[in-house]
């Protein structure tokens, strides 16, 4: 990694070990393509920008295939993943793997909704920032819906896990199945 001005350089597997140990939701980001098929990748660098306007950012990496139909179609549903899609998150990752396969979804405006998601965010894209690997993405909010009885994947530590409520001792609980992770669940990060 690069370096700060005389501060001695990072390294990466320490970068991403560090930045492990904060919790990041998973979100389906999700589009039609202009034939009407469905389009998406996985993302954990997702995150309210501002109420007024209604603003949403995320961070594809700029090595994506997926990236560019889905700016192509200009409208997004950014759906919040629930405590049981791993599996999901690990097939929106996958490069070359067909990421609607076996997946219970609806259509929306903005793109195809996972049925059991814990909410979808329909949005448009309004800019675009490069910033190093990555492509910060803002967009802009049109519809917004939470579906209340369900409860968010958390990715902690280089594992999927799930939130414990305050009465489990309000903690992030984790899989442990995949304890030697180091990539984020972001699309062809594998």
């Amino acid at each position: 990694m690069t370096d700060a001005v005389g501060a001695p350089p990072l390294d990466a597997r320490a970068y991403r070990e560090v930045f492990g140990h904060l919790p990041t939701g998973v979100v389906a980001v999700t589009a039609f393509d202009p034939t009407g098929e469905p389009l998406g990748m996985a993302c954990n660098s997702v995150s309210s920008v501002s109420i007024e306007p209604p603003l949403v950012l995320f961070c594809p990496a700029r090595t994506s295939t997926t990236w560019p139909g889905l700016r192509d179609a200009g409208r997004l549903c950014l759906n919040v993943l629930a405590e049981d899609h791993a599996d999901v998150s690990r097939q929106f990752a996958r490069r070359g793997a067909d990421r609607f396969a076996d997946l219970s979804w609806h259509p929306r405006p903005a793109g195809p909704a996972i049925d059991d998601a814990v909410a979808w965010i329909e949005c448009e894209i309004e800019d675009e920032h490069p910033a190093g690997d990555h492509t910060i993405v803002v967009a802009r909010v049109a519809s917004l819906e939470a579906n209340e009885g369900r409860s968010p994947i958390v990715f902690f530590r280089g594992d999927y896990g799930k939130i414990a409520t305050a009465a489990q001792g309000a903690a992030v609980t984790s899989s442990k199945s995949n304890a030697n992770a180091t990539h984020a669940p972001q699309e062809e990060n594998e």
